[in-house]
């Protein structure tokens, strides 16, 4: 898929305004960059635009990575065997998502799609709740106390007009916070998320939007939905600027972000990126990828594997050893464990709360059918928990 590259490499990558080794990632011009890649898939770091992050942070990243594919292959698991309901995997797309929550604070807003449960983890959704959320608990789905998220969006670019009314009120307010938006390569084709640039660029609005290109809106691929081939060039037709991003770079997505970050905070309204990445698994586990699309596709992006890339990088840093790899595997594969065994614990299927939520007062018609159907429910042995 010739779209799905970035054509720079990290030789090359060396039009971003005059960035040092071990520069702020504040240093990166969006303006200037084009295409932003900092580590290749062998690891490799471009020393003029390679990010000061501290060994420790480096660390929680990848371990945000780690247990983000770990919960990943364990719910797939789940759902194959039925203790799961239809899940959205996001195999491959690991540093797309830690990277742009990554310089977010605790003030800040993020107004995700479905397929961000690593961005979630890492903004404070215990693993046991996001599994309700997927198994279809109404527990599962609002944000916990002091996280500033909205509920992800499973209506394609939906959300994406909320994040951008958040960002309106922080202007209202005169705050300094920002909010991060991600939707799919396909919402960009909904009239939802054009609203949404336009307001944003017009008011200046602290919003960070993310355009996870995975290659394929469901089943179809960018070219068959899109009359560009890169879809950075959608931004500045608003008046956003935008800048191309490899997504499975997690340095570039970590220094992109912090910029664009930066930049709303200082009242410079919104950005565009479009992080380049490959959706390695189903769309959800609805759907069979074999149908369209080839294998050999697929191998050629697992070369570009986002946290065998980081490996790599950590390791001829010295601040990652292959005993470490084993360590942080196992431990991230015990906290989704845990994180299971406590969901199995909570989800307890109360069947007589299929009416509670749908109006504060229930119409007669509706208490009517509830009557009727707590009548059934009691003919087969279940009685409301209260008696």
């Amino acid at each position: 898929m010739p779209s799905q590259t970035i054509d720079s490499t990290p030789d090359a990558t060396s039009d971003a305004g005059g960035s040092r080794q071990g520069a702020s990632v504040s240093e990166i011009n969006l303006g200037v960059v084009k295409d932003l890649r900092i580590l290749n898939e062998d690891g490799q770091v471009n020393a003029d635009l390679e990010p000061n992050i501290a060994d420790d942070e480096l660390l929680r990243l990848y371990r945000g990575m780690v247990l983000t594919r770990k919960l990943d292959v364990r719910m797939l698991n789940m759902q194959r065997q039925g203790q799961m309901g239809t899940f959205a995997p996001g195999l491959g797309q690991e540093a797309t998502q830690i990277g742009q929550v990554y310089p977010l604070t605790s003030k800040d807003w993020f107004s995700p799609s479905y397929r961000s449960f690593g961005a979630q983890m890492w903004r404070g959704w215990p693993i046991d709740q996001l599994m309700l959320l997927w198994d279809g608990y109404f527990e599962g789905f609002a944000p916990p106390a002091d996280v500033n998220d909205m509920p992800f969006s499973i209506v394609i670019g939906s959300h994406v007009p909320v994040a951008v009314g958040i960002a309106m009120g922080m202007n209202y307010q005169q705050d300094k916070n920002v909010v991060m938006v991600n939707f799919g390569d396909g919402a960009l084709s909904e009239g939802a998320v054009a609203e949404a640039l336009n307001f944003a660029a017009v008011y200046k609005a602290p919003v960070v939007f993310i355009c996870e290109n995975n290659g394929y809106a469901i089943s179809t691929p960018i070219e068959k939905q899109s009359g560009v081939d890169h879809l950075v060039r959608r931004g500045p037709g608003f008046g956003v600027p935008s800048v191309r991003v490899d997504g499975n770079d997690i340095l570039a997505m970590v220094s992109a972000c912090s910029v664009a970050c930066e930049q709303a905070r200082r009242g410079e309204g919104p950005t565009f990126i479009e992080a380049v990445t490959y959706r390695m698994s189903v769309h959800t586990t609805a759907d069979d990828p074999k149908v369209y699309r080839d294998d050999a596709e697929q191998t050629a992006w697992e070369q570009k594997d986002p946290i065998r890339r980081f490996e790599l990088y950590l390791k001829s840093r010295g601040v990652l050893t292959d005993d470490d790899i084993t360590r942080i595997g196992d431990e991230c594969e015990q906290e989704v464990l845990a994180g299971r065994e406590s969901f199995r614990e909570r989800s307890t299927a109360n069947p007589h709360e299929i009416f509670a939520y749908m109006f504060e007062s229930m119409p007669p018609e509706l208490r009517e059918q509830q009557a009727e159907y707590f009548e059934r429910l009691a003919r087969k042995g279940l009685s409301e928990p209260n008696q």
